[in-house]
């Protein structure tokens, strides 16, 4: 599986920042002449692309966006009707872009006493075998990167107790001192600039997310070395690792795999660079806290999670007797394809708006489409899609703004790593979990509170943007939320639920929601005596006989009711088909999709 082509992406791809710049012939590339600096910046690259695409695809799976078609992989995934594509590109970008390329970057790192970029290169093999086996649940791992071209299938906790050891030796090579001869890490670190604290913290952020991960095994649940992880993972945002992305007018070159631009936001690059994403009304029900027993009482992150349309209205002025125009931004709804037909009833179709008229519409004759325009796009714009200044905003030529956009989904959006906040959201699972729930309050609240002021941070760098859904939260908005009733004020009124929402909407777009579902069996109520966790939530309503082929369960306390894992790509069944069959009894079987991985199985 190891690819010897994959040292030429390091070596071929246009530079996107001033540290991946390669100072080789780039007419002779061998995979012996790039530095550890040039190498770690596309390994990170092609790490966060896959891990970007896989978390598209888990916030199509979980409800929080859909499509307004059924084709290709983001068409299908809504549907709960997978086919093989949909797992395609989290499989290309690791294993082609970046763990090809881990052996060479550790050798020459040995030759150079290059302590720390060892360290990097393991914490990134284990971030991204685990994603595998988050995925597929069985994967060629321990002769993944060896000379095999049809390497054995590992199974689940193989890979699981592998990735963990892989943290523990960079822990090793981030406590050793570097001579001054070898390179810094600064150099080629695009996640933490060069802060070796701050890996360290990503670390140990990373076992108390992966150790959380195994609440179903009883015997391997381990709270206490849960919440030391989490003692040494970040205290602070100013301690998360967030990857800050640029809309750079520039940035035209396009990666090697996909096409895409360079220096944007990975969920950008896979959710927003077109017009087919539109948030669910589920999501939205978790925003407006809507959702059956939530408050009403509306989180101040709604205007910046959802998307917004400019709309006018043409005022007379009796004065005069002449015509103004005055605008509203008016935020989407949500699409409900739990409990209705949208999708097969030809909805939502896209919403035009006339520059002339300055009036939005859908152009058909069929009466139930004709609110559509009420469905805002999270569209953004970057210099592939005609952006020719740093404003990402997607706008008509008059200037009227057609989507504000969403936090995550724009170019220059913050790609969170490891946060604080999660941290605190697992240590409030823990303590609950142990009956602490004066412990679990606190660290709940934090979470919240930290999600929050992290995105107004970011939202402060958008100064003299126009666009209003980059504007800050009022921190007054920001307290009463808090001390309202959407939030838990004592021990007694928290529950898991309310734990694992707030940790759903501060984790939007990451694989790891998909992860916490399959934890709680998504809203089944069958896991300890915590009821539903996730209230509302079910297969889509489009879900068809196809669909069930795949996901054959009929009761929500069956394990096989629910979207389990990622068929393999073709690229396992194609040219790798008998370790695979010898994997899993049912790796070719069409309900392989509602099979547990090894970590969601209970024990």
């Amino acid at each position: 599986m190891r690819l010897s082509l994959a040292i030429l992406l390091v070596l071929s791809l246009a530079s996107c920042k001033d540290w991946l710049d390669v100072n080789v012939n780039p007419d002779s590339p061998t995979n012996v002449v790039a530095s550890v600096s040039s190498r770690l910046p596309w390994i990170q690259h092609h790490y966060n692309y896959g891990y970007g695409a896989a978390s598209t695809r888990a916030a199509l799976i979980t409800g929080t966006i859909t499509s307004r078609t059924f084709t290709g992989t983001n068409g299908i995934l809504p549907a709960w009707n997978p086919t093989n594509v949909a797992s395609t590109t989290p499989y290309q970008h690791w294993f082609v872009g970046s763990a090809a390329n881990l052996g060479d970057l550790i050798t020459k790192a040995e030759e150079e006493q290059a302590w720390h970029y060892i360290g990097a290169a393991y914490t990134i093999r284990a971030m991204g075998f685990m994603l595998m086996t988050d995925w597929y649940g069985e994967m060629p791992y321990t002769e993944a990167l060896g000379s095999s071209l049809s390497p054995k299938y590992d199974d689940g906790k193989t890979i699981f107790e592998g990735c963990l050891a892989d943290l523990d030796k960079a822990l090793e090579y981030f406590q050793m001192s570097q001579p001054a001869t070898a390179p810094a890490l600064s150099e080629g670190d695009s996640w933490n600039s060069g802060n070796v604290q701050k890996w360290i913290k990503l670390v140990y952020g990373l076992k108390a997310r992966w150790l959380n991960n195994l609440s179903k095994k009883s015997s391997l649940y381990n709270p206490t070395a849960i919440l030391d992880a989490i003692s040494k993972g970040p205290q602070s945002n100013a301690e998360s690792t967030i990857i800050n992305h640029v809309n750079d007018p520039n940035d035209k070159t396009g990666d090697v795999l996909i096409g895409d631009p360079l220096k944007t936001a990975y969920i950008f690059n896979t959710a927003a660079w077109s017009d087919w994403a539109r948030f669910t009304q589920w999501y939205v029900d978790l925003l407006e806290n809507t959702f059956t027993g939530g408050s009403g009482v509306e989180d101040p992150r709604a205007d910046k999670m959802l998307p917004s349309a400019q709309h006018w209205q043409k005022v007379l002025n009796p004065a005069t007797g002449t015509y103004s125009y005055t605008s509203k931004f008016i935020r989407t709804k949500g699409v409900d394809a739990i409990k209705t037909n949208i999708r097969l009833n030809k909805g939502p179709i896209i919403a035009s708006y006339n520059t002339s008229t300055k009036k939005w519409s859908v152009s058909t004759t069929d009466a139930a489409r004709k609110g559509d325009t009420a469905y805002v796009n999270i569209r953004a714009i970057c210099a592939m899609t005609g952006a020719t200044t740093s404003e990402s905003t997607y706008a008509a030529t008059d200037g009227t703004i057609l989507s504000t956009g969403t936090y995550y989904t724009r170019p220059e959006s913050p790609t969170d790593v490891m946060t604080y906040h999660e941290m605190c959201f697992i240590k409030a699972e823990v303590l609950f979990r142990q009956g602490d729930k004066s412990g679990a309050l606190a660290a709940y609240k934090a979470g919240i509170r930290a999600h929050m002021e992290a995105m107004n941070s970011k939202l402060k760098e958008y100064a003299g943007s126009t666009n209003p859904g980059k504007q800050p939260m009022d921190a007054a908005a920001i307290d009463a939320f808090l001390s309202s009733a959407a939030v838990a004020q004592t021990a007694n009124e928290l529950t898991m639920a309310k734990i694992m929402q707030q940790k759903f909407i501060a984790m939007s777009f990451t694989q790891q929601n998909w992860n916490d579902m399959r934890r709680f069996n998504f809203s089944a109520g069958n896991i300890g005596s915590f009821g539903v966790v996730y209230p509302d939530f079910d297969r889509p309503m489009e879900f068809s006989a196809e669909a069930a082929t795949k996901i054959p369960g009929t009761n929500k306390t069956d394990d096989n009711y629910w979207f389990r894992r990622m068929g393999q790509c073709s690229h396992e069944i194609n040219y790798n088909s008998e370790n695979m069959k010898a994997s899993n009894p049912k790796a070719f079987d069409l309900d392989i999709w509602s099979v547990p991985v090894w970590w969601d199985k209970a024990e």
